[in-house]
């Protein structure tokens, strides 16, 4: 199921509000032959994450959960850029399990997100308690603004808001989850980089009908590791005539 992009929260005591949390989608699945972990395109997340599948095996067979892997940093803050170097970052790992679709073999579709929320809370039991990579996701029942300002001041990425009476319907968008994001995010393309070590930054811009315009470089999250990476994927792309239409 998924949240719908909202430009303002609703309220009311029908809804209750989680903070929204940066990282992968994940399904986690138990069954008599052990634990299954999925993105939300069905790729496996098992191998990928192993101690967060070593800890779901204290789940009862035949349940699923729906949550949220991130990674968090120093400060306890949801961090992308971690999350994609999970390996060499593996303590920083932490699953927020927010909903329960199939507890004990019973399906939970039918049933309101409240009594679902209250089974979720049955079924982690002592593994979100004892080791802590397996987490409760927490909700509020307050008012969304004072979220939001707060979403804002820890840079969070935004305020998810559930109708409490929802059922849970899969791969559908209806509206009673919404999403509010405080971050505001553009989709841009790669048209060049400057050289480093081996690239110092990557220049990005966005396309206005068939022009590619010029928006910046970007230095930020280049770690070692991911400048190495893009310029593997870059080399063997270079054109002799510049992309943009307004490069500086």
């Amino acid at each position: 199921m998924y949240a719908r992009l909202v430009g303002e929260l609703p309220e009311g005591k029908d809804w209750l509000y989680e903070i929204k949390l940066d990282g992968y989608r994940c399904l986690a699945g138990r069954d008599s032959t052990g634990v299954t972990l999925w993105s939300r395109r069905k790729n496996l997340f098992t191998k990928q994450f192993p101690r967060i599948a070593q800890v779901c095996k204290g789940l009862k067979p035949d349940t699923l959960v729906d949550g949220e892997i991130v990674a968090l940093d120093k400060n306890g803050r949801p961090s992308f850029n971690l999350l994609q170097h999970h390996r060499s970052q593996a303590s920083a790992i932490r699953y927020y399990a927010f909903d329960l679709i199939i507890y004990r073999g019973k399906s939970l579709l039918g049933i309101s997100l409240d009594q679902r929320r209250e089974l979720l809370a049955e079924a982690l039991g002592n593994i979100a308690v004892s080791d802590g990579l397996v987490r409760l996701s927490q909700v509020f029942e307050d008012g969304p603004k004072n979220l939001v300002t707060a979403a804002k001041e820890l840079g969070f990425e935004g305020v998810v808001a559930k109708r409490k009476d929802s059922v849970y319907e899969s791969g559908k968008r209806t509206g009673a989850w919404v999403k509010y994001k405080v971050n505001r995010g553009q989709e841009f393309v790669i048209g060049g980089y400057t050289p480093g070590n081996p690239i110092d930054a990557i220049i990005v811009g966005y396309y206005d009908a068939d022009r590619l315009l010029y928006v910046a470089k970007v230095r930020n999250g280049f770690v070692p590791q991911v400048r190495r990476e893009v310029a593997a994927r870059l080399k063997g792309l270079e054109i002799k005539t510049c992309p943009f239409a307004n490069l500086p």
